[in-house]
């Protein structure tokens, strides 16, 4: 399953734990178990944290084409 932008947070950790926990963490998203945070978009929290979503959906979708 590809994430997009708009894939949900809560969505995408619930895809792959252990591959999106760490690409978010590593944009400097550490709230990942907030509630708001849950129901954002990527493309919603990149905003936030001023990261291209582009960017962020491409590592990830990388990093779960890697494992499968």
């Amino acid at each position: 399953m590809a994430i997009t932008k708009e894939t949900l947070i809560g969505e995408a950790l619930a895809i792959d734990l252990d591959i999106v926990a760490p690409v978010l963490i590593d944009m400097g998203m550490h709230c990942l178990g907030c509630p708001s945070a849950q129901g954002e978009s990527i493309e919603e929290a990149c905003m936030v944290h001023g990261v291209n979503p582009d960017d962020i959906v491409s590592k990830i979708n990388e990093a779960l084409d890697a494992k499968a």
